[in-house]
């Protein structure tokens, strides 16, 4: 069992494409090309910590793609994920997870928030660098999620 780290996928949201100037024509297309990237590196047995901004769209069509993947979701809610609840196959946690020195949150944190000797994992700032912290949003890491001993 491997454990991976992700954000920002955007799952069915088209301006995406066009925001952070993503190499897709249309969302079907990137929503693919991420679907084939994840199960290109994630197993069934495996766990995957996204940290938000899952997809967009009606709760049906985030339970289509959540199928397609592999491995057990721990979704760290991002702004964009206010539809997405429990049954929709997710280990749902709102607000940042700390697991030993990682404090793993949307968004990044600043200096201040991070506690003393500890790395800020994140997302939300897209292909942006961040200054206090790791940023693991698909945009940075070709589209697909990274082992956590990688990071």
């Amino acid at each position: 069992m491997k454990i991976f780290i992700t954000a920002d996928h955007h799952f069915n949201h088209k301006n995406i494409i066009k925001y952070c100037n993503r190499p897709f024509k249309t969302v079907e297309e990137m929503n693919e090309f991420m679907i084939k990237k994840w199960n290109s590196k994630v197993d069934k047995n495996d766990i995957v910590i996204h940290l938000g901004d899952f997809s967009f769209g009606k709760k049906e069509k985030i339970k289509e793609i959540r199928k397609r993947l592999n491995g057990t979701i721990i979704l760290v809610t991002g702004n964009h994920d206010r539809k997405i609840a429990g049954d929709c196959d997710f280990i749902i946690v709102r607000g940042n997870l700390q697991i030993g020195n990682l404090v793993l949150s949307h968004r990044p944190l600043t200096k201040e928030e991070i506690p003393k000797n500890c790395k800020n994992i994140h997302g939300h700032i897209h292909e942006k660098d961040s200054y206090y912290g790791i940023n693991v949003s698909v945009d940075k890491t070709n589209y697909e999620p990274v082992e956590i001993t990688n990071i």
